[in-house]
């Protein structure tokens, strides 16, 4: 690094004052220069001061088509009911028109929008009282082309229609609605009647359940009682049917014992009969014999009943048998029964109980419900009696917004203005260090280190003339300030140090430090998140945001004029600082290298004498 003699420095800045003041032109475009950066941003900050509310003079143009129609045999033409309203409307310059001249107006400049009101609006509009209602439509003709500003007004025009629309329709839905509410109110308290009426049924329907639960109740000991002498009865029966079973077996056995004695009586009485003649005998032999004879004929009777007796008496033990059998499955089915008799008790007696619960649940929902719909009734009947004017501002907005202003301004040109400040800071830097030479020490007795920190006293001076003028013309213009020393403080020092960034860009680097300049001006327009979020912009634009010194500088001005967040302002204040220390270092150690060079180049684009 060359050696710096501070007595050359000083005597380089003096000679730059002596230059300035000896000659009256030099002056006045100094003066000049001082002046203009302000005036770019005085002029931009009026411009936008308050462009939202100064739309009186915007055509608005407006086809009213409406046929109207009517409603409870009053004749009703809505068109024209917004018409009259818009009249009295000082936002916009409505201009009532033809459909024809509003579309061909629109179409070749002359408005930047319009409204057709169609021949059905009324129609369907009233149409809300009917089984089928029909939405009412405007047609909204917009030329987007003519002004990018003014397609975005035109919508608040657009809006304002909407809206004087909205309020004429919820007066009819109101006059169809307030109607319909005594109506409903007598409906419900009709319901709550019935309701509350069956529910008295239910309580009296589940007291005769509670009676009946009671007789199951009792009825289940009788029951059990009988169940229990069923199954004593089944058992004496299954004893009986066992002895039966066995007697008739022993029936059994004596037929088939007197089966065979029968056979035997009758093959005897056959060998008697076969083996004597009575004939041949003498008579009292004869007789004997005969009488025998008899007895063995009788004898073969007896024994033919005797086998049917015993066959007649195996039948019956066979019966007998199965009339056991079936004894025992009747003692069976007797003791079942018994069983599910005292089961199905118990089962009634458990649904008479629920039949009970569901009964009394059943009954208080019935008296919650008439309740809660004879308060409805009561709250209907009430609303009856309310403002019809106060009903229709709440069925038009029924929830309210508040805003609440966080670091409220009082105007829009206050609120864009650190961006416009910021920019006429970085413009007045350019047009300085290119209207005042920078200076080369090629050729002279100072080093490039003198010659570059002689001449930045000169240039840091005008920064701070430049960063009066533009706070004055700020109060002038009526600019809202938070906080005036914290505003004062931050705009001399951005200007500053844009002045040291854009004098060390052209001192060291020449014409090539003029581009930058001029490059970077057009990058921090869009983006350093001065009028428009950044998020919102290009990601190449939200990739240079943070490397941007406008970045900070906005912060600072926004801070300060607009209340200051100290979080914010303190980090900004920092890197601007930063910003300007290290640029200083590295055009000082630029300049060395480079100065002898930047002549060179100089003198090559004056032979050219284009430059």
């Amino acid at each position: 690094m060359d050696r710096i003699n501070f007595n050359n420095i000083i005597e380089i800045m003096k000679r730059d004052f002596k230059a300035s003041l000896s000659n009256p032109i030099v002056m006045i475009v100094l003066i000049g220069i001082i002046i203009l950066p302000s005036l770019y941003a005085i002029i931009n900050i009026q411009a936008c001061w308050n462009p939202y509310e100064n739309t009186d003079d915007v055509q608005f143009a407006i086809a009213n088509l409406d046929n109207g129609t009517e409603y409870n045999d009053v004749k009703l033409n809505v068109g024209n009911e917004l018409v009259k309203e818009l009249k009295n409307d000082t936002k916009f310059d409505w201009t009532f028109v033809t459909e024809k001249e509003l579309r061909d107006g629109v179409n070749n400049g002359d408005y930047y929008a319009g409204i057709i009101i169609p021949k059905n609006l009324s129609k369907n509009v009233v149409s809300i009282t009917t089984d089928k209602p029909k939405q009412a439509q405007l047609e909204y003709v917009v030329n987007i082309k003519t002004n990018p500003v003014a397609n975005k007004l035109t919508d608040s025009a657009a809006n304002t229609v909407y809206t004087t629309l909205n309020s004429k329709i919820i007066e009819i839905i109101n006059l169809a609605a307030y109607g319909k509410l005594g109506e409903l109110q007598e409906g419900l308290a009709s319901g709550a009647s019935q309701l509350s009426s069956g529910g008295s049924q239910l309580v009296a329907g589940s007291s005769q359940i509670s009676s009946g639960a009671n007789q199951v109740s009792s009825g289940i000991n009788d029951v059990e009682s009988g169940a229990s002498q069923v199954q004593s009865g089944a058992d004496q029966i299954q004893q009986g049917s066992s002895a039966i079973k066995q007697g008739a077996n022993d029936v059994k056995q004596g037929s088939s014992s007197i089966k065979e004695s029968a056979g035997a009586i009758e093959q005897g009485s056959k060998d008697i009969q076969s083996q004597i003649d009575p004939s041949t005998l003498p008579d009292p032999m004869k007789q004997y014999v005969e009488g025998n004879i008899k007895l063995a004929n009788s004898s073969g009777e007896l024994a033919k009943g005797s086998s049917n007796l015993a066959d007649g008496s195996a039948q019956l033990a066979e019966s007998s048998s199965k009339l056991a059998d079936g004894s025992n499955d009747v003692a069976g089915g007797a003791n079942k029964l018994a069983g599910g008799s005292v089961e199905l008790a118990k089962g009634s007696l458990s649904l008479a109980a629920g039949a009970q619960m569901l009964s009394s649940s059943a009954s208080q929902a019935l008296f919650a419900a008439a309740g809660a719909l004879g308060a409805s009734a009561n709250s209907l009947q009430s609303i009856t009696g309310v403002n019809e004017t106060l009903l229709g501002d709440y069925f038009f907005s029924p929830v309210k917004l508040d805003r609440n202003e966080v670091f409220p301004v009082p105007n829009y040109g206050s609120n864009v203005a650190p961006f416009y400040l910021v920019l006429s800071m970085w413009v007045g830097a350019i047009l300085t260090c290119v209207m005042i030479r920078r200076g080369i020490s090629e050729g002279t007795k100072y080093t490039p280190s003198e010659m570059y920190f002689g001449k930045l006293g000169f240039f840091i001076i005008m920064s701070i003339l430049q960063a009066g003028v533009t706070i004055a013309g700020t109060y002038l213009l009526g600019v809202y300030i938070d906080n005036t020393p914290l505003f004062i403080f931050s705009a001399v020092l951005i200007s500053v140090v844009f002045m040291i960034l854009m004098y060390s860009f052209i001192s060291a680097l020449g014409q090539v430090g003029k581009a930058i300049g001029i490059v970077l001006l057009v990058l921090q327009i869009s983006g350093t998140g001065g009028i428009y979020p950044i998020e919102i912009m290009h990601r190449f634009f939200q990739i240079l945001y943070p490397y941007l010194p406008m970045t900070y500088a906005i912060t600072l001005i926004r801070e300060a004029q607009l209340g200051v967040v100290w979080s914010n302002y303190i980090p900004a204040l920092t890197i601007l600082v930063v910003i300007g220390i290290v640029t200083v270092i590295v055009a000082t150690l630029i300049k060395q290298k480079a100065d002898k060079a930047s002549h060179y180049f100089e003198e090559r684009l004056k032979e050219s004498d284009l430059f």
